[in-house]
């Protein structure tokens, strides 16, 4: 049978159930919305604390719901990491939206002119000259006009303009550019987001901001002051709050938390000011065999491009996760005797929010044991 326009998959039955998360048909990922919540919170006081706008990266949820949960926490807008994510956010109605990677191929870059004739003030990044002439042309005969920033490469070495030089000419591109606005500076250092030492990330993060001050301050003396400096993240956060060269920061799995985020020291001799919100929740299919039982995650339900999962709850304390395939996943106690019945439910903490995320149809909010809603991933894919 064919899904119904708007379905919500297995569980829609069970919102406003208050028993319903042990309910829930797995594997469902689950966001316990007390805790994102108070994580949204958390980061908009330190945002307006350090007079920076928060523009969260959506590519950590793929969700249009939790943008707009984001914008009503003070968010001024959201960053996307594809054209595929900025269509699904304009779609719903989501405002301030940056693109952050290059849009390029004509396929690309004539839907990024129908999105802009869609939704003023959508912007883009660029780092090549031939990709602003190309972009410019398709937004002209769209007859739109659209915002962008410089990628700017801060030694991370995947795009980006590489020096101040490169950075002022494409600034003048754009600026030259009929149908092109120059809005600023992009520069995303995401090799340092999880290195888990304070003190080791910042000697390695600040001279990245210290060449991006050399650049803002090049194009504001040739007349091309940047209007905005975006960038950073959630391990970074805190750097940039203290450095204050960005003026809005593209955070993104603050809201969530995962494995490899909890081991970041991501503020000086504290604990972390985030916490875990999103899980997996899965059962036990297969108890034959002592010392371990199967569960339905696997491959297809978890990021493997780098730690395992954590286990949350629902197993003996010392037990952990080894993925055993595309559909399963081990269990293993940590001591003799140890057993979970079939069916039992155990709930694990995800090792990569964004890839993890991209793997499902749906967000099970709950709220205690009761489903408060369930949000479609509506945002989800590569393309």
């Amino acid at each position: 049978m064919a899904a119904r326009r708007n379905d919500l998959g297995p569980n829609e039955g069970l919102i406003g159930k208050a028993d319903a998360r042990r309910r829930l048909t797995t594997p469902a990922l689950v966001l316990d919305l007390d805790r994102f919540e108070a994580n949204l919170a958390t980061m908009a006081r330190l945002a307006k604390e350090s007079g920076q706008a928060l523009r969260p990266h959506a590519k950590s949820h793929k969700c249009s719901a939790i943008a707009k949960a984001q914008i009503a926490a003070g968010a001024v807008g959201v960053c996307c990491a594809s054209i595929r994510e900025a269509e699904a956010m304009v779609a719903a109605g989501v405002t301030g939206v940056l693109i952050t990677s290059p849009v390029i191929g004509q396929a690309k870059i004539g839907r990024l002119a129908a999105l802009a004739s869609a939704a003023p003030g959508l912007m883009v990044v660029a780092d090549n000259p031939r990709n602003v002439t190309e972009i410019d042309a398709a937004i002209g005969a769209a007859g739109a006009h659209l915002k962008m920033l410089v990628d700017v490469d801060p030694g991370m070495g995947r795009t980006g303009v590489i020096g101040s030089q490169s950075a002022l000419a494409l600034a003048r591109d754009i600026g030259r550019a009929g149908n092109l606005g120059f809005a600023g500076l992009q520069a995303y250092s995401g090799m340092v987001q999880h290195i888990e030492n304070y003190a080791a990330r910042r000697e390695t993060y600040g001279p990245h901001l210290d060449g991006l001050k050399q650049t803002r301050d090049a194009l504001a003396e040739a007349g091309l002051a940047p209007g905005i400096m975006t960038g950073g993240g959630t391990g970074s956060h805190h750097i940039d709050r203290e450095m204050r060269t960005l003026t809005e920061l593209q955070v993104g799995s603050y809201a969530f938390m995962d494995v490899q985020y909890n081991v970041v020291e991501i503020l000086p001799d504290a604990p972390l000011p985030f916490e875990t919100a999103l899980t997996v929740r899965c059962s036990v299919v297969s108890n034959n065999i002592e010392g371990f039982v199967t569960i339905d995650g696997g491959l297809k339900c978890f990021a493997t491009d780098g730690p395992v999962p954590a286990v949350a709850s629902g197993a003996p304390p010392g037990a952990v996760y080894t993925f055993m395939g595309d559909e399963h996943g081990r269990i293993t106690f940590a001591k003799p005797g140890e057993h979970l019945e079939i069916g039992a439910a155990l709930e694990l903490i995800t090792p990569h929010c964004d890839p993890t995320v991209n793997l499902h149809d749906f967000i099970h909010c709950v709220r205690g044991d009761a489903l408060a809603g369930i949000w479609p991933v509506d945002a989800r894919g590569v393309l």
